[in-house]
């Protein structure tokens, strides 16, 4: 069989146990026909094969993101007010101000990025400064965490979050004692709020353009929207049928999360599932949120939080911040199970990831081992109990180094849990001794200020800030070696898309999913395999990023 391209003079890393090294690679009709040395693949060349010498350059499998808020993070990038993770208050309100003086009356106004701390400089109102840069727009503005909402009377007024409005189940209104609701939402207090925020058909379709070229270019060739409803199905579905999803893409529906008033019915997700799925989309997926973020105290914990940080220690229920009651989650699972979806859940605190653990239990108890392989993503805080209960239960943990190597939300998550607590989150070393299964996720733009997976990968390798913008490290001793972390970002990551037959590895048959870099990250420290730049990224053997 005659290639239709070759690339020969390279240094392989293939990711498949039976062949880890190789120097060349051969592909027709955009997959894999031949992995191995130079003289074997230009045996494969013939008058029409376009030749590709790598120069030594490293080549290994492209990279899998498994929750990115792809088409969110780009709308936040080309419509949204953002300052950075690491702004000043003074700044967002100033930039919220520009913003609204260039903006219609009556039309939103969304943006952020705010920190927790900077909680006492807005003051025992906050929504009265963001009602003296405009009365005319409502004016949405997210923490860190994207958890948490800071409002304007419009905002509240025309969500119907006013004084006699009662509270929200699985949220909170924060109230001055006269009942009038101060402008700061959390969780599925926030829902009401969210529908005047949306993006319109025009502004989805240019951000699934930026973020597919701005992945390409970082050396994605797969990833996982963490959070879909329908909107954002018929947003990737119309860029896959233009050619514009240079990406496999899986899609997590929403079942249930703060950002919707109801449960979507199961027989609404099965339509979504078969009537958005598309050659490079894949549905069979659902999304479950079971707590929220540490910095609100909605986190779920078995232990309380501190008292220093205004928590009521005496009152501490581990099961009142969870959004939804173990009994409903364990059947939520074992019907979506059932149904053929993957179930990935949110989950922050440990007894948030004990009940996700159950609940998947629940359903292996209910339908015999389906071979669906659900996540807890994040999986920030685990207890020694749980750790062996992801091999026990063919469970992902999805880990998120973006959100816990040292960073702008570092102080909140100390201020409410203590510096001790925090120093065991991320068990990413313990996790693997135990057998479990981990995948890579940013969650970008949710706490994360970037997608790029090499300062992620970094992270992993000294649990530092690999930009060098936040000193320090956290939880030392859970890192992980580039050899240990590497699957997370391939054969992991395409095994979490169901696509471990198709990608994740180059091995003959698969897609040809590749990156080319200058150097091997093996030879690289910390520091540098944050500073990688992709030299190629190439596709179902397509090359659609080159530097």
């Amino acid at each position: 069989m005659t290639a239709d391209r070759i690339w020969t003079g390279g240094r392989v890393r293939t990711m498949e146990a039976s062949q880890p090294r190789a120097e060349a690679l051969a592909v027709r009709d955009g997959r894999l026909i031949a992995v191995g040395p130079d003289a074997e693949i230009e045996n494969l060349a013939g008058p029409g094969t376009v030749r590709c010498n790598l120069h030594g350059r490293h080549v290994m499998p492209g990279l899998v993101e498994s929750h990115t808020h792809a088409l969110w993070g780009a709308c936040r990038d080309l419509f949204d007010v953002y300052v950075g993770y690491a702004s000043t208050l003074d700044a967002l309100l100033t930039a919220t101000r520009a913003r609204a003086a260039a903006t219609p009356a009556g039309s939103p106004i969304t943006g952020g990025p705010w920190r927790h701390e900077m909680r006492a400089e807005m003051g025992p109102v906050p929504r009265s400064l963001l009602d003296a840069i405009s009365e005319l727009h409502p004016i949405v503005l997210k923490d860190t965490s994207q958890h948490v909402l800071w409002c304007n009377t419009l905002a509240l007024e025309l969500s119907g979050i006013t004084r006699g409005m009662p509270d929200i189940p699985g949220g909170v209104i924060e109230r001055e004692a006269d009942g009038i609701p101060t402008g700061i939402l959390a969780e599925n207090a926030g829902a009401p709020v969210l529908p005047l925020l949306e993006y319109s058909k025009d502004q989805l379709a240019q951000a699934t353009q930026r973020f597919v070229s701005d992945f390409n270019r970082m050396g994605f060739t797969a990833f996982k929207e963490p959070m879909a409803f329908e909107r954002d199905l018929a947003a990737y579905k119309a860029a896959d049928e233009r050619g514009h999803l240079t990406l496999h893409a899986a899609a997590h529906i929403v079942r249930q999360s703060p950002m919707a008033m109801a449960p979507v019915e199961y027989d609404e997700m099965d339509r979504l599932r078969a009537g958005y799925a598309s050659e490079n989309l894949r549905t069979g997926f659902a999304k479950l949120f079971i707590d929220g973020v540490a910095p609100g105290h909605t986190a779920s914990f078995l232990a309380p939080y501190l008292a220093s940080s205004g928590y009521d220690v005496a009152a501490h229920d581990p099961d009142a911040t969870l959004l939804l009651d173990p009994q409903t989650l364990n059947a939520t699972v074992t019907e979506l199970d059932r149904r053929g979806y993957t179930v990935k859940m949110h989950t922050v605190g440990d007894n948030a990831v004990r009940k996700a653990l159950d609940a998947i239990a629940a359903a292996r108890l209910a339908n015999g081992d389906s071979g669906l392989r659900h996540e807890t993503a994040h999986s920030v805080f685990i207890t020694d109990a749980d750790l062996p209960r992801y091999g026990a239960l063919n469970a992902v943990a999805e880990q998120s180094p973006k959100l816990w190597m040292p960073n702008a939300a570092t102080p909140a998550q100390v201020h409410v849990l203590g510096r001790d607590r925090v120093e065991t989150l991320h068990r990413m070393a313990d996790l693997r001794r135990a057998g479990a299964e981990m995948t890579y996720a940013s969650d970008w733009p949710a706490s994360a200020p970037d997608a790029n997976p090499w300062t992620g990968l970094a992270g992993m390798l000294n649990r530092r800030d690999p930009t060098g913008t936040y000193d320090g490290s956290i939880g030392a001793d859970q890192a992980l070696t580039l050899e240990e972390a590497l699957p997370l970002f391939t054969v992991n990551g395409a095994r979490s898309l169901r696509m471990e037959q198709e990608t994740g590895t180059l091995s003959t048959g698969k897609w040809a999913d590749f990156i080319v870099l200058d150097e091997d990250p093996a030879q690289l420290s910390p520091e540098q395999i944050g500073a990688i730049e992709v030299r190629e990224t190439v596709w179902k053997g397509r090359t659609v990023h080159t530097a």
